[in-house]
This record gives structure tokens, sequence and C-alpha cells, in this order.
């Protein structure tokens, strides 16, 4: 062994005492679970996120510590992940309901979860034709809009108010 300025000639008992307790932190945070603001903290929501989806029935019941506290277990960051992307892909709480149920029965295929992706689709493709349509009358209401008229004449407006944008 090379012993030189930068090498102590003997080495501590615990040369890094701070990682075993780091360790028996780390060890008592998975035993006791998490709270909810560290739940929330760590699957990237606010607290009222994870108090509306265990309204929902969405996530487990926590277990209670002796001081009251629910603790949640670390599993439950992943399932609030899952809801968050569900419902960025347009999945309602209701639809998300369902996929979780998928997920947990073994008795379900991927087929059944595709099934609900693909009707996911159709309603998506759905909303676009109609915000396409609408966008057609406004385009159409914009162009027969000089913009120099006072609002009384205003043929946007007026359209509006006859119902013609739909026609």
């Amino acid at each position: 062994m090379h012993v030189g300025p930068n090498f102590p000639s003997r080495l501590p008992l615990d040369p890094a005492p701070w990682c075993r307790v780091h360790i028996r932190h780390m060890a008592t945070a998975t035993q006791s679970g998490l709270t909810i603001g560290r739940l929330a903290q760590a699957a990237g929501v606010g607290i009222p996120t994870v108090r509306f989806y265990e309204r929902r029935g969405l996530l487990p019941r926590p277990q209670r510590r002796a001081s009251g506290y629910r603790s949640f277990d670390p599993d439950v960051v992943q399932r609030i992940r899952f809801i968050r992307h569900a419902q960025e892909l347009g999945f309602s709480l209701k639809e998300v309901e369902d996929l979780l149920d998928l997920r947990m029965d073994p008795r379900r295929s991927c087929a059944d979860v595709r099934q609900r992706a693909m009707e996911k689709i159709a309603d998506i493709d759905a909303k676009v034709a109609g915000l396409a349509r609408m966008r057609k009358v406004l385009d159409r209401l914009v162009e027969t809009c000089p913009g120099d008229a006072p609002t009384t004449d205003c043929p946007i407006l007026e359209a509006l108010e006859d119902n013609v944008a739909e026609r």
C-alpha cells in the first residue's frame, strides 16, 4: 500500500460514517412509507392532487402511523405518474380507473388495453374534426369583417346573434 502525503497511513474504522447514517435514514423512510408531502413531491404533483386522487379511489388507502399520519407505499409514486401520463394522453379519470383495473386483473390481456387506446384515438379524431369545423366557420366570419366598423355593425357579432355562424 502506498503511503504518501495525500494518503493516510492508517485508514479510519469507518471511512464514510455519513453513508451509514444515510443508509439508516433510507431504511427508516422505506419502512415507514411516505408522508403525503413527500409522495406529492416525488410524483411531481401537489398535495391537493394526491388528496383528489384518494377521494376518487384511484390510490390505495394508506396505512396510518402511530402518530396518525398517513403513510403511503413508495409504489404509489409510480401510480400517480401513470394517472398523470394517462390524463396527458386525454384519458378521463374514469377511463384511467378502468385502465388501472385492467392492469390489476391478471385475466385481462393487452387487447383490452389496446381497445381502450383505439377508442381514445377515435375520440381525439372526432374532437380534431370538430375543431376543424369551428376553425372553418371562424375563418369565414373573419373574412367578412373589415375590422374598421363600429361593433354595432360587426358582421361577426351579427352572425353570432343570428346564429348564422353554424350555417
